[in-house]
């Protein structure tokens, strides 16, 4: 059985985060379990984008010191880092906090900007990825998600969380090449099976709900999850969350390719009881359209069902943010009428519901709009 670990953690104040990660650490063998001394090993935060530790977009400094603190009492030798969509690794880490955590620690930024192409033979579906070599440049990743709703993969979890290994805006080709949400979660799962993380340690503490990864809104959570499983771990959450894990293609997928467990009968779960967490009206979509998803009709119509990204014009401000990331080319959304006085606007033939225009989005001014039939069929 695949165990995982819930620790009761009230907020983030310093000592009581890492009183609650040394026990969950101990709950699954204690952080030797995981590391040798002498080991380097990174510690792979969610730095999605430049905010403030307060808007809940990416892993609190409190977890990460809290973290780095008990596995280097066990002698590894940590670095840490992410890929950012959009801006560069050191100016989210210092906006985040995360940097300022790492220097009182003495723990360096990985090398998160140059690629290295790494052959994977035993990927299910992708046998190539361009690696930042400070993934690669390590002998153990350490893990540690965010937990967030998502507009494409419903949430933003353990497995997902090593897309940022995979340096800047490299993303957005995966995005074009892979457009099909299942196509996409069987690269992420290739991507943790060729990366291998040791543990994974969710920031549940205060969670994001709503329009996530970005623009949702913080919900108090008052938990940390701990697990060598990512399947696992995720499919916990979505018991936690009151979503289907089925409804999670990273899950589903993860547990058909030997990444992990997520039924119930394979998942051990030990420290504080699951139902003390379960939040029955977390906001996160939970339709499903699975009974058509093979059917000509669902192929004809998959323009009309799927959500759409559109734009509350009260909220924008015309950054063009929505415009840079797009990965289309030509752009789905742009300044279709060559006004930048005016507001983007998606031409949606074009768009391949990525949703990174969404996700990045620094005023939650992209929203995604779900058809009334969908509602319906769902």
């Amino acid at each position: 059985m695949s165990r995982v670990a819930l620790v009761r953690c009230a907020d983030y104040e310093p000592a009581r985060v890492r009183q609650a990660v040394q026990h969950g650490l101990d709950l699954l063998g204690g952080a030797k379990f995981f590391v040798a001394p002498g080991e380097n090993i990174l510690l792979k935060p969610n730095l999605l984008t430049a905010e403030k530790p307060e808007k809940c977009v990416t892993t609190h400094p409190s977890v990460f010191k809290a973290v780095a603190s008990v596995f280097q009492e066990a002698q590894a030798i940590l670095s840490y880092g992410d890929s950012p969509a959009f801006e560069s690794p050191q100016k989210v880490a210092r906006k985040t906090g995360i940097m300022g955590a790492a220097e009182e620690l003495a723990i360096p930024l990985a090398d998160f900007q140059t690629g290295v192409e790494v052959s994977y033979s035993a990927g299910r579906q992708n046998k190539r990825f361009t690696i930042a070599r400070g993934a690669l440049d390590t002998q153990g990743i350490i893990s540690l998600p965010k937990l967030k709703t998502h507009g494409l993969a419903r949430m933003t979890g353990c497995v997902k969380n090593q897309f940022g290994c995979v340096p800047g805006l490299l993303k957005g080709e995966f995005h074009v090449k892979l457009s099909n949400v299942n196509d996409f979660s069987r690269m992420l799962v290739d991507l943790n099976l060729l990366l291998k993380p040791r543990l994974y340690i969710m920031d549940g503490i205060i969670a994001m709900e709503g329009n996530g990864p970005r623009g949702g809104n913080p919900r108090k959570m008052g938990v940390l999850l701990f697990s060598a499983d990512p399947i696992a771990l995720d499919a916990t959450v979505c018991r936690m969350i009151d979503l289907d894990p089925s409804l999670v293609p990273t899950i589903l997928l993860g547990h058909e390719a030997g990444l992990g467990k997520y039924s119930e009968q394979e998942v051990e779960l030990v420290g504080d009881p699951l139902d003390e967490f379960i939040v029955n009206d977390f906001d996160v979509r939970r339709e499903s359209l699975r009974a058509f998803r093979s059917s000509g009709l669902f192929r004809l119509i998959k323009n009309a069902l799927v959500p759409k990204p559109f734009i509350i014009k009260e909220k924008c401000r015309k950054c063009g943010i929505c415009t840079q990331i797009c990965p289309v080319d030509p752009k789905a959304v742009d300044w279709h009428n060559g006004d930048r006085n005016s507001f983007p606007s998606f031409k949606y033939d074009r768009c391949i519901r990525c949703y990174c225009c969404q996700e990045l989005c620094p005023e939650s001014a992209i929203e995604l709009k779900t058809n009334l039939i969908r509602h319906f069929l769902s």
